[in-house]
């Protein structure tokens, strides 16, 4: 990387942070409990999404727009809004960000039907994505350099993995004692006491430059355009006229994206940073890792809630085996990696990994959950957890220190459009394979229980777990794509002492 490369990048290198002194405390509280419920609210939507498809009569295939418009902003706006904060200043873009949040959060709550509740989701993808690389950034401007930075990102890492684990289990209880709702009002108090304590917070220094909009919007634009083509193309044919109009516009959207960061003179996604082959494998993997864990979620929701009858609470319950094996594993891969290549940690994860999707794959509607579906779940965790930290490090790792933030960015970009990608491909197979073998499965299986109908239920149930289960087969091959990656092309070796690896938003 050449050396004059922060003069280029119309960067000025950041000063050396005040010491808060005894505001240390309060000023990681409140980054922290940010970073919580960005976390959180991609997960905490899942548990949740049976009540809101009854309650607002949301379609199937519309339904994994309720976790798709929240990824999808948060991934494909958070170049920017990371870029925001560098020019225009990092707490002022940070309480801008949580504004939004909450406002939108609101919105989400006091939704009547499911395209004012979609339109809030987007709303709050946006301002975690102007929010969240915020934060990150204020901790570097807030904290000195050494144990209380170090200490400080540490409890930044956690609450990226306290979040989904929070995030599913008050999804549950939220929604079993309360409403739905409630797993959207429960954002407006954190974000109002976060907002009050951004006084705590010390700005840092500005970067000089200009954001790029049309990069911004030929990107956002072009995923949206296809998520939206493979959702419908699964619903009505992919011969649809629509269907078809919607991929072009998404090829010719996203190749203008990939031309415009070529001769932008401040391009948001800095093709520079993906010459290094171990860094462009550990976006690559991430892509496909964040795909297979979105739709394990989501699928294992609406099977454990539909067709095993969970309420909301013991679902959120039953995923303490999925966040205990996660956090154990990275863990263990947090020690591992400073002893071992990167490759010989992520590809023996990435491998359980794959198993555990395989495991899921053999459910039926009369699966044990303590044979059967837990161990399965702990399994995939297992893998997913030695993953994560391996491909944060080759996603970093070399990285001169004005791109390092951006560097980080794209990891988390990475993972939530891979995510918002793979479930719109995984939605849309479950669902044909559902149909396949009894038509229009999900609102047929609603309507047999109203009716008490429970030889076509039983059907219905036995067509729909058809459906998940072949989701999970694909997501196996999902995990087996970025093995592959990570054994062929990533040759970096073992950590140097100097190196810390971040973690990336999980779920």
């Amino acid at each position: 990387m050449r050396s004059d490369s922060t003069t280029a990048a119309g960067r000025r290198p950041p000063s050396t942070p005040k010491d808060p002194g005894h505001q240390h405390g309060l000023a990681l509280f409140v980054i922290a409990a940010a970073q919580l419920m960005v976390v959180l609210d991609g997960t905490i939507t899942n548990i949740a999404l049976p009540s809101i498809q009854t309650d607002l009569h949301v379609s199937a295939a519309n339904l994994s727009w309720v976790v798709n418009a929240y990824a999808l902003a948060f991934g494909g706006l958070l170049l920017l809004g990371g870029r925001s904060g560098d020019l225009f200043g990092r707490r002022r873009m940070f309480r801008v960000g949580i504004t939004v949040f909450t406002l939108a959060s609101l919105l989400g709550g006091l939704a009547a039907n499911e395209g004012l509740l979609i339109t809030a989701r987007v709303l709050q993808g946006t301002g975690a994505a102007v929010a969240a690389p915020a934060a990150l950034s204020l901790i570097a401007t807030n904290f000195a350099e050494g144990k209380p930075r170090n200490r400080a990102m540490g409890v930044y890492a956690a609450m990226a993995g306290l979040g989904s684990t929070v995030g599913l289990l008050l999804g549950g209880i939220l929604t079993d004692y309360l409403d739905w709702r409630w797993v959207f009002f429960v954002n407006i108090p954190i974000g109002v006491v976060v907002l009050l304590g951004t006084r705590l917070l010390t700005e840092g220094d500005r970067n000089t430059g200009r954001l790029d909009v049309l990069g911004a919007a030929t990107g956002t634009g072009g995923l949206l355009a296809l998520v939206y083509a493979i959702t419908r193309g699964g619903e009505d044919g992919w011969t649809d006229t629509l269907t078809l109009g919607c991929f072009a516009a998404a090829a010719v959207l996203l190749l203008l994206f990939v031309v415009r960061q070529t001769r932008a003179a401040y391009p948001m996604m800095p093709l520079r940073l993906f010459r290094d082959r171990n860094r462009s494998s550990a976006h690559a993997t991430m892509l496909f890792l964040g795909a297979g864990m979105f739709a394990t979620f989501y699928f294992l929701t609406l099977y454990m809630q539909l067709i095993l009858g969970y309420s909301p609470v013991r679902t959120g319950f039953a995923y303490l085996p999925f966040s205990v094996g996660m956090g154990v594993a990275a863990g263990t891969s947090s020690r591992l990696i400073a002893r071992l290549a990167p490759r010989k940690v992520a590809g023996p994860g990435l491998l359980i990994g794959a198993a555990g999707m395989l495991w899921l794959s053999t459910l039926d509607p009369g699966s044990s959950y303590v044979t059967q579906l837990m161990p399965a779940m702990f399994v995939t965790a297992v893998g997913l957890g030695l993953s994560f930290v391996p491909m944060t490090l080759g996603a970093v790792r070399g990285v001169p220190v004005q791109d390092s933030g951006i560097a980080s960015a794209l990891l988390n970009t990475a993972q939530q459009i891979g995510g918002a990608l793979g479930l719109a491909a995984l939605s849309t197979i479950a669902t044909t394979e559902a149909n396949d073998r009894v038509p229009r499965a999900a609102d047929t299986f609603y309507k047999a229980l109203m009716t008490k109908d429970f030889a076509l239920a039983g059907r219905a149930a036995q067509a729909l777990t058809h459906g998940y289960t072949t989701a999970f087969t694909v997501a196996a091959v999902l995990f087996g794509t970025g093995l592959l990656i990570t054994v062929t092309a990533m040759n970096a070796t073992k950590q140097a002492h100097d190196e810390a690896p971040t973690a990336p938003h999980v779920g």
